[in-house]
């Protein structure tokens, strides 16, 4: 695909420290790169991400069996008197003791069908939580671009009213020089200065705008408000985006239809779930044990212990007073209510890149108005000022054609920046935002 290169310049050359190194310039590709490191909403959504996988691997322990081991040692040491029917004598011992030894090693393995259907429901919501990742990122993805291709449209505009005052100071010293040779009134060198004073004043104001600027972008890539960089790049438009490729994009990539589609797969789950409950479920259970009792009092001198027990306990469920029913019930309203959610979400997302699209076509057709608009106020302007040289023409023309150029040149680099904002979002809608992260590509 051909690509428009349309050349920004910027302002302003600042270097200053940024993320622990000293440097010029933050191209566009940097600005992404130091985003995914340190943006907070990005760091929260693969945490969460993780978190879901977290529940699935939880999830499969639930198939496995478990075994415990046990020791248990007791020790006791008491006085006994002890009377036999055939000794009327009682019999005395201090301090006889008592020890107890039990070893135990039990292993349980339980079945149950709707386990199985719940872990394949928390596969599915573990995707879901990486497609939920991808989501932030993607949206961070455009929100830098769009912060920092702003910052550019800003620094562009700084340099339009930067030449617009150069302008008004040319004038104002040829008016000044006019006046000064009786050729022109004090008015119109008074009117010089005002709108100098007035340009002067537009250009202060816009030096607050790219410090404003500078501060969104900073808060996406989270650094400090106060950090400077300096911005130099290419604005890079793609001439001929397609609306038939961009849907099938979005049906293919779009991570928020991806969510909602795997949605409606843990509705079904759900479902499945609970009617599996209704199936027989089996536990089996093992153990061995190893008991050991040594007395100095009682019959018993020793007794041992040393064995197997094995049993399996075969359930099923014939009757909850219709709980599950209703279960069954709410699960299949709830798919109803998925496949509505699908349904709209894949027209809103049809409609939103028909409507992105629509103005992203008008506002290359505007572009091509605009750059013809901005050559015939360049050499209007051109002219004004070599007739205002001159003495031919008054200040009222001079100053009318500078306010052209101006606003000429100043919807020239809107229309670019417009282009550029609804391309991020065609991208965005399409799924064609890439990045460098823990699961994709860059953009």
């Amino acid at each position: 695909m051909k690509r428009l290169f349309l050349m920004i310049a910027c302002g302003f050359f600042l270097a200053q420290d940024l993320y622990a190194q000293e440097i010029e310039e933050l191209n566009f590709e940097r600005a992404i790169e130091i985003g995914l490191e340190r943006n907070f909403d990005v760091k929260i959504g693969i945490n969460e991400g993780l978190l879901r996988e977290n529940d699935r691997r939880v999830g499969e322990s639930v198939l496995m069996p478990s075994l415990g081991l046990t020791n248990i040692r007791t020790f006791r040491r008491e006085d006994t008197e002890q009377r036999f029917v055939n000794d009327p004598q009682p019999r005395l011992i201090p301090g006889a003791e008592t020890r107890t030894s039990n070893y135990s090693l039990v292993a349980i393995y339980g079945f149950r069908p709707e386990a199985v259907v719940a872990l394949k429901r928390l596969g599915k919501l573990s995707e879901v939580g990486e497609l939920e990742a991808k989501v932030i990122m993607e949206n961070t993805v455009a929100a830098i671009s769009t912060a920092y291709y702003r910052l550019v449209l800003e620094l562009q505009r700084y340099n339009v009213l930067n030449t617009t005052l150069e302008l008004s100071n040319e004038r104002k010293e040829i008016a000044k020089a006019q006046y000064e040779f009786g050729r022109a009134s004090k008015r119109d060198f008074l009117a010089a200065q005002v709108d100098y004073n007035a340009d002067l004043t537009a250009l202060v104001n816009q030096e607050q705008i790219i410090q404003n600027s500078r501060v969104n972008l900073n808060q996406l890539l989270a650094l400090e408000p106060s950090k400077e960089f300096a911005v130099k790049d290419t604005i890079l438009i793609q001439e001929n985006l397609n609306f038939d490729d961009l849907i099938d994009n979005a049906y293919e990539h779009n991570k928020q239809l991806l969510i909602t589609q795997r949605m409606q797969n843990v509705a079904y789950l759900q479902l499945r779930e609970i009617q599996a409950e209704r199936l027989p479920f089996v536990t089996l259970n093992g153990a061995y044990n190893d008991n050991t009792l040594n007395s100095q009092a009682g019959f018993l001198i020793q007794n041992k212990q040393d064995g197997y027990t094995l049993g399996a306990t075969v359930g099923i469920n014939i009757f909850s007073g219709f709980s599950i029913n209703r279960r069954v019930q709410g699960a299949k309203i709830q798919m109803r209510n998925q496949q509505n959610m699908l349904d709209q979400f894949e027209l809103q997302m049809k409609s939103d890149l028909q409507r992105t699209y629509n103005i992203y076509q008008n506002s290359k057709r505007l572009l091509e108005i605009e750059k013809a608009n901005y050559e015939v106020a360049i050499e209007n302007a051109d002219i004004a000022l070599d007739r205002f040289r001159l003495g031919i023409a008054n200040y009222l023309e001079f100053r009318d054609a500078q306010v052209n150029r101006l606003t000429a040149e100043s919807r020239l680099i809107e229309s670019l920046y417009n282009i550029k904002e609804n391309e991020i979002e065609l991208m965005r809608l399409s799924g064609r935002i890439y990045f460098a992260s823990p699961y994709e590509n860059i953009y």
